[in-house]
């Protein structure tokens, strides 16, 4: 049911690329969009950086990269961190909507821009040279879109926010509880010293293997279908929180058998070793990666939280010789990395201690990917308004 509703170009109920000031070369809050969470409303990091140029956001706003793949992986988010009349910056691969006073409101105006109405076009609109390929910024301005009236605008928008704002809730809570974790893990095996601990080479205890990238030029072996199998990139480790079980980029059961993909086992711990070094998760169910994840295999699965907890605190300047340690490791040093093995006891206990937080986290993660696919779900149905939501009370 959509009565009531107005269609208009995007233009004329949002404002696009709204004219901001910053002084040149002073200091202002820069979100990068390294910064952005695929499919996260909320901004959860930003840097202080002298301004030189880019686009310009206060809060309230929505940012929505305009490059690939960034676009294609979700990178859109509402300011959130700035404070009342401040004005922050970032890149020009941004586009930045606002609300237009008595014709939209900003929770809504956010939810509009992850939709299908807005994104789908957005990125068949792209233009430019492969891999570097960009938003057409007048087509997006240009949509047509069947705009609510502002009070359903806040029911749409209340609805979506509810279930966001649980998600938040999730996240903050699984973050408070891998400090909780690591604080153990310090206090037990950094601060306190054991002679008993042994020392070995990291492929002297554990099984280490390293993922595979079939060839690119041969896209039949990539997917995005849910059904095929995960294939975890450096990127998808830096959204995922501690446990993985999903990407943004498949592989087909034929590209695994032809080229060899290994496949790693539920409840395995990964460590990004390229580019980006040091980043870890698990596995939640079978998965594969790309050739910059090592994957540390064992029976010994008791071993998994201390395992976890040692590759986070690891000092990974000590693996390299150059000065770009990102360029520096590769497998053989990975495979040839010192690890301490903790005693029995010690590790017994780390492990009777901290397996309830880390099913707790695992259990939070469920529950935030539930919550997801909820709203999902529900986004393009309320924004189409084939959801009749005007029985529901605020």
């Amino acid at each position: 049911m959509n009565t009531g509703r107005v269609k208009a170009p995007l233009i004329d109920y949002i404002e696009v690329n709204p004219r901001e000031t910053i002084i040149k070369g002073s200091m202002a809050k820069k979100i990068g969009i390294d910064k952005l969470r695929p499919f996260c409303r909320d901004i959860l990091q930003y840097e202080l950086s002298k301004y030189a140029g880019g686009v310009k956001f206060r809060n309230g706003d929505t940012i929505m990269a305009r490059i690939t793949p960034c676009l294609e992986n979700g990178k859109i988010a509402m300011v959130n961190i700035l404070d009342e009349n401040e004005v922050g910056f970032g890149s020009t691969e941004y586009i930045v909507f606002r609300a237009k006073a008595g014709l939209t409101i900003p929770d809504f105006v956010y939810y509009l821009v992850c939709s299908s109405f807005v994104r789908n076009p957005a990125i068949k609109s792209m233009v430019g040279s492969s891999g570097r390929q960009r938003v057409q910024t007048a087509v997006v301005e240009n949509l047509e879109i069947d705009f609510p009236s502002l009070f359903e605008q806040v029911k749409i928008a209340s609805i979506l926010k509810s279930i966001d704002d649980k998600i938040a809730i999730n996240n903050k809570l699984n973050n408070n509880l891998e400090q909780q974790v690591l604080t153990i893990y310090r206090h037990n095996f950094v601060d306190t010293s054991n002679e008993l601990r042994q020392i070995c080479r990291a492929d002297e205890y554990f099984d280490i293997s390293i993922g595979k990238t079939p060839p690119r030029k041969e896209p039949q072996w990539f997917s995005t279908n849910s059904e095929d199998i995960t294939w975890v990139s450096i990127s998808d480790m830096g959204t995922c929180g501690l446990y993985i079980s999903n990407s943004s980029e498949k592989l087909t059961k034929q590209a695994i058998n032809r080229h060899n993909v290994k496949v790693v086992p539920d409840n395995t711990v990964l460590l990004s070793f390229k580019l980006t070094v040091g980043r870890v998760a698990i596995t939640d169910g079978e998965v594969t990666t790309n050739e910059a994840i090592a994957h540390f295999k064992t029976d010994k699965k008791e071993i998994n939280e201390y395992l976890y907890c040692y590759l986070k605190y690891f000092n990974y300047q000590t693996m390299g010789s150059t000065s770009s340690i990102a360029t520096a490791v590769n497998s053989k040093i990975i495979k040839g990395m010192p690890f301490i093995v903790p005693t029995d006891t010690e590790l017994k206990e780390f492990h009777n201690f901290t397996a309830p937080i880390f099913a707790k986290i695992k259990s939070n993660q469920l529950e935030r990917d539930n919550l997801t696919a909820l709203r999902d779900a529900l986004l393009p149905k309320l924004m189409s308004g084939e959801l009749d939501i005007s029985n529901i009370e605020l």
